[in-house]
C-alpha cells in the first residue's frame, strides 16, 4: 500500500498541515508519496524532499495551478490516483474543498477529519462535537482521508531525502477561473501555527474593547488572536480569526479564553490545547469544566492585572 499526500504550499515552503498530514499517512502501513501541485514550486518540492518518512515527491507544475483551483488541483491527484491505496489531504480549508471532488470522482466514500488510524481501513473521527468518537472502517478500494492536523504530531521537516519526479500536468478543467484575492496580512502568527492563543468572547462589548483588552495581552505573550463565534457573529473580530466547531480546529501549547463561557461548539475547536487559562466572571461558565487554571474575575480587571504582571 502507498499513501500520496497533497502538499499546501506557498510555492516556495510547505506550511505545517502537510507536515502533520505526513505522519497520519505514516500509520497506513505503507509508503508515503508528497504531491506538490503549483506554478513554479520547484523551491517547494525541494522542502518537501527533505521532509521525513516521504519516500517521494511528485511535482506537477502548471500555470493552470498558480491560484490552487479546486477543480485544477482536484484533477490533477485524479490523474495520479490508480497508483494509491490512500490518498489524504489536510483538513483545512483547501483540503476540504478537494477532498470531496476526488472521492466524488473516484465513487468512494470520504473520511473526514480523522483523529487516529487504527489500521489501513479503520480510522477515527470526532463526532457530535466531540462529544463522541466514531470508529469508522472503510471497504472501499482507495480512502479518501481528510486529517485533523492537531490530532497528529508534525512529521520532523528535515532529515529526509526522498527523490523528487516531475509529473504530467493535467488539462485546465474549465468549470472556474480565477478573478482576484484580497490577502489579510498580520503580524501575527496563524490560529492553526501559533503555540499561543489569546481569544475573546461576547463578554468584551465592543470591537474597540476586544482589541484593547486583548491586544497588549497578545503582544506580552508573542500570541495569536482568536475568537469565539459569538464575538465574531457580533462583529467584533475578523471571520478568520473564529475558534470552534464552525471556525478553526487548534491546539496550542496554551490557550488563554477571556470572557469566553465555552459554549459546545468553541470547546470542540480548542479542548485539545496543552494548557488552557479561562477568566470569567461566570462560575458557571463551561469553559471551567476544561480549563486547567480558572480565575472567576472582571476581565477588564484581571487582564491589566496580569499584563502588568508579566
Amino acid at each position: 500500500m502507498t499513501a500520496l499526500v497533497l502538499a499546501e504550499h506557498d510555492n516556495a515552503s510547505i506550511k505545517g498541515a502537510t507536515l502533520h498530514t505526513v505522519t497520519a499517512a505514516a500509520k497506513c502501513d505503507g509508503e508515503v508519496h508528497l504531491l506538490v501541485v503549483g506554478h513554479h514550486a520547484e523551491e517547494a518540492a525541494k522542502a518537501a524532499s527533505q521532509i521525513a518518512g516521504v519516500a517521494k515527491v511528485l511535482l506537477a507544475d502548471g500555470a493552470q495551478f498558480a491560484h490552487g483551483l479546486p477543480e485544477n488541483v482536484a484533477a490533477q491527484v485524479l490523474a495520479i490516483a490508480d497508483g494509491y491505496s490512500h490518498i489524504l489531504f489536510a483538513a483545512t480549508a483547501s483540503g476540504k474543498n478537494i477532498a470531496p471532488r476526488v472521492a466524488a470522482r473516484l465513487d468512494v466514500g470520504q473520511i473526514s477529519d480523522i483523529t487516529k488510524v487504527d489500521a489501513a481501513d479503520i480510522f477515527e473521527r470526532p463526532i457530535y462535537a466531540g462529544n463522541a468518537i466514531a470508529v469508522v472502517q472503510s471497504l472501499d478500494p482507495k480512502q479518501v482521508i481528510t486529517v485533523r492536523m492537531t490530532a497528529f504530531d508534525t512529521a520532523p521537516a528535515a532529515g529526509g531525502s526522498a527523490k523528487i519526479e516531475s509529473i504530467a500536468v493535467t488539462e485546465v478543467s474549465g468549470k472556474s477561473t480565477f478573478e482576484s484575492n484580497e490577502i489579510a496580512r498580520r503580524d501575527r502568527p496563524e490560529l492553526g501555527d501559533a503555540k499561543i492563543i489569546v481569544s475573546g468572547g461576547r463578554a468584551l462589548g465592543s470591537p474597540e474593547k476586544f482589541q484593547g483588552v486583548l491586544t497588549p495581552l497578545a503582544d506580552k505573550l508573542a500570541a495569536a488572536i482568536g475568537a469565539s463565534r459569538a464575538a465574531v457573529d457580533a462583529g467584533y473580530a475578523a471571520n478568520d480569526l473564529q475558534v470552534g466547531q464552525t471556525g478553526k480546529i487548534v491546539a496550542p501549547q496554551l490557550y488563554v479564553a477571556v470572557g469566553i463561557s465555552g459554549a459546545i461548539q468553541h470547546l470542540a475547536g480548542m479542548k485539545d490545547s496543552k494548557v488552557i487559562v479561562a477568566i470569567n466572571n461566570d462560575p458557571e461558565a463551561p469553559i471551567f469544566s476544561v480549563a486547567d487554571y480558572s480565575l472567576e474575575a472582571d476581565l477588564f480587571t484581571a487582564v491589566p492585572e496580569l499584563i502588568s504582571s508579566l
